[in-house]
């Protein structure tokens, strides 16, 4: 999908320097997969104490299933 943007220069070649990317388009994509990455770590640390769980498991036991 070409898409247009207006970027500024200078972030992108820094970018690309910093990622030793070839291309413009290589950084753009890397930083994209960054920032996805990084929200989908942060809903993840959001869950943090909200999530409820049986008492009475044992993970100990558990490994020694193994």
């Amino acid at each position: 999908m070409a898409t247009n943007l207006a970027i500024d220069d200078k972030l992108i070649e820094e970018a690309r320097a910093i990622g030793q990317h070839r291309t413009k388009k290589a950084a753009v994509t890397e930083a994209l997969q960054e920032y996805i990455q990084r929200r989908k770590q942060v809903e993840v640390l959001d869950l943090f104490g909200s999530i409820e769980y049986d008492s009475d498991y044992n993970y100990k036991k558990q490994r020694l299933l193994k």
